[in-house]
C-alpha cells in the first residue's frame, strides 16, 4: 500500500541542497570579504526576534556563486549558488532550486527525487570549492580540504493551497506519514514504530509553520520568504557535526601512526631526548584539536529556550553531536595519557644518565685520588 500523496494541494516549495566541506584551520573573514569583493553579501545572521536568545560570535560570510542551469526529463531547472564561509574553517556550499509554481505534493516529491539523482549537482559543488578555495587560499591558516563533507537537503514549503475550509494548520496537512516519500525516500506506507523512529523530530511555533527534522534532511514549511532561521541553525549545526567529524578521522589516524612513532623512538640509540619531538607534536596536537572543538562549539551558543533554539537543539541530537564530542575526547584522554607515559620514560632515563654521571664523577675522583697519592 502507497503513502497518501495529498494530490488536493497546491504548492510553492523549492529544495537547496548543502554541502560542507572543512578548507582550513581557520579563514580571516574580514580579509576574506575584501577580496572576494562585489560577489560578497555581508554577514549571516538570524531575523527573528526570538533570536537574540541566540549569540553569534562570528556570522559566517555570504557568498555569491552565481546560478547552474539543468536539463531534467526534457525540462531544464535554474539554481542559484552560493556559499556561507565560517571562520573555523567550513566553507557551506548551498543550491537552491525552485520547483514549478503550484506543484502537488506528488509532483513535487518527484520533482525533488529527480533533483536529488541529477549528476550536475555534485559536480557543480566540486567545481565551486575548487575555485572557492584558490580565492581564499591567502586568508586561510592551514588550508587543505579534506576528504570528508558533510551533505543535507532542506524541502522548503512558502506557500500552500488546499480546499480545507477553515484552513487547517501546517501539522495537519503536513503528516509525518506523508512526509515520509519526500524525507526518506520510502514509497510504502511504513509502521508506527519505523515512522516513529524515522521522522522524530516535529516544531511549529505558529499554525502556518512547521519544521519536520531527519538525519540527512528536513521539512520546512514557512509562509514569510525572508525568514530562513531555521535554515540557518541547522547549516550551524552541520558545520559543527563536519568539524567534528573531520577532526574525530584525523585522530583515528593519528594514534597507530603515534604507537609507531614511539616504538622507534625507543628503538633509538641515543636514550636522552628521544621522545623531544613525539612530545612536541603530542603537546601542539592536543592544543590544537582542544581550541578548535571548543572554537566550533562557541561559535553559535543559545542564551534562552525559544523556539529556534529547541530546532537547533534536536539537530545536534539527532546528528549525535554529544556522541562525536565524546568519542574526540576520548582519544584526546589517549593522547595525554600517552604524553604523561612518555614525559615519565624520558624523566626516569634522565635520571638515570644523572645518577651515571654522578658515579662515574665518583670514581674519578676516586681514581685521581689514588693516582694522587701514588
Amino acid at each position: 500500500m502507497s503513502v497518501d500523496m495529498r494530490d488536493d494541494l497546491r504548492l510553492d516549495a523549492s529544495v537547496t541542497f548543502y554541502r560542507l566541506y572543512d578548507v582550513a584551520y581557520a579563514i580571516d573573514l574580514e580579509r576574506a570579504a575584501d577580496v572576494l569583493g562585489t560577489s560578497t553579501r555581508g554577514r549571516a545572521r538570524p531575523v527573528r526576534l526570538d533570536a537574540r536568545a541566540i549569540e553569534i560570535r562570528n556570522p559566517p560570510l555570504v557568498v555569491s556563486l552565481g546560478e547552474l542551469e539543468m536539463r531534467i526529463d526534457g525540462a531544464t531547472y535554474t539554481g542559484t549558488l552560493a556559499a556561507h564561509v565560517f571562520d573555523f574553517g567550513v566553507c557551506s556550499l548551498q543550491l537552491h532550486v525552485a520547483a514549478p509554481p503550484r506543484s502537488t505534493w506528488r509532483h513535487f516529491v518527484e520533482f525533488a527525487a529527480t533533483l536529488g539523482a541529477c549528476s550536475d549537482v555534485p559536480r557543480a559543488f566540486e567545481r565551486e570549492i575548487q575555485t572557492l578555495f584558490a580565492r581564499l587560499h591567502p586568508m586561510t591558516e592551514r588550508p587543505v580540504i579534506a576528504p570528508l563533507v558533510e551533505e543535507y537537503r532542506i524541502y522548503r514549503v512558502d506557500r500552500v493551497e488546499h480546499g480545507a475550509a477553515p484552513p487547517l494548520p501546517m501539522g495537519a496537512l503536513f503528516a509525518d506519514a506523508a512526509l515520509v516519500p519526500l524525507l526518506v525516500g520510502e514509497r510504502r506506507a511504513i509502521s508506527p514504530g519505523a515512522l516513529r523512529e524515522l521522522v522524530p523530530n516535529r516544531f511549529s511555533y505558529y499554525e502556518d509553520d512547521l519544521v519536520v527534522l531527519t538525519w540527512e534532511s528536513a521539512f520546512v514549511a514557512e509562509p514569510r520568504a525572508d525568514d530562513r532561521d531555521i535554515e540557518y541553525v541547522l547549516e550551524f549545526a552541520n558545520a559543527q557535526l563536519l568539524e567534528l567529524r573531520v577532526y574525530d578521522h584525523q585522530l583515528d589516524t593519528e594514534l597507530p601512526a603515534l604507537y609507531d612513532r614511539v616504538a622507534a623512538a625507543r628503538a633509538r640509540l641515543r636514550p636522552a631526548g628521544r621522545f623531544r619531538q613525539v612530545l612536541s607534536d603530542l603537546q601542539t596536537r592536543v592544543a590544537d584539536v582542544t581550541e578548535t572543538v571548543e572554537r566550533v562549539e562557541n561559535a553559535l551558543k543559545v542564551t534562552n529556550d525559544v523556539y529556534l533554539a529547541r530546532v537547533y537543539a534536536a539537530a545536534l541530537e539527532l546528528f549525535r553531536e554529544r556522541t562525536w564530542r565524546r568519542g574526540i575526547e576520548r582519544k584526546l584522554g589517549i593522547l595525554r595519557e600517552t604524553y604523561a607515559m612518555l614525559n615519565s620514560e624520558a624523566q626516569a632515563v634522565r635520571m638515570e644518565l644523572l645518577e651515571l654521571v654522578v658515579v662515574i664523577l665518583i670514581f674519578a675522583e676516586l681514581a685521581l685520588g689514588i693516582l694522587g697519592h701514588g
